[in-house]
């Protein structure tokens, strides 16, 4: 069974800032799940056994070698998508994540072409299909 196709997935998405001003995105790989070559905010499916909370620092330590130093639940989306021909069901949580940029880097270099900081007035024009939802929705608290 295939989580978020068979059955409805759990994710933590996380949008890392420094503290001043700056997003870290990265930019998906030809060997990503989808999505390929377009820049993103990141996530990760929460596993059987884990709590929210331990996926997300460690999904973030796991890609970008970045320590979580706070983080605020910013709130929940339900994404449903079509991806190569199948119908995708997500619940996404959503979170605010400050990190310390100190050692941030690629540590998933099979995943991720790119990584680099933007400010919300200079973020890549090829973004993920969901970012700009997510945008939407919470622009005002980040």
């Amino acid at each position: 069974m295939i989580k978020g196709v068979d059955y409805i997935g759990v994710t933590v998405v996380y949008f890392c800032h420094n503290g001043q001003g700056n997003v870290l995105m990265a930019q998906r790989s030809v060997n990503a799940r989808d999505e390929q070559g377009r820049w993103d905010i990141g996530g990760g499916g929460v596993e059987f056994g884990d709590s929210v909370e331990e996926t997300l620092k460690k999904e973030i330590q796991e890609e970008y070698n970045a320590n979580v130093l706070s983080f605020e639940f910013l709130g929940f989306r339900d994404v449903k998508r079509n991806h190569e021909g199948k119908v995708t069901h997500w619940m996404a949580l959503d979170f605010k994540v400050l990190v310390d940029p100190v050692g941030v880097k690629i540590n998933e270099p099979h995943k991720f072409d790119d990584l680099k900081w933007f400010t919300l007035e200079t973020l890549p024009d090829h973004v993920h299909s969901q970012f700009p939802l997510f945008l939407e929705k919470y622009r005002d608290k980040l």
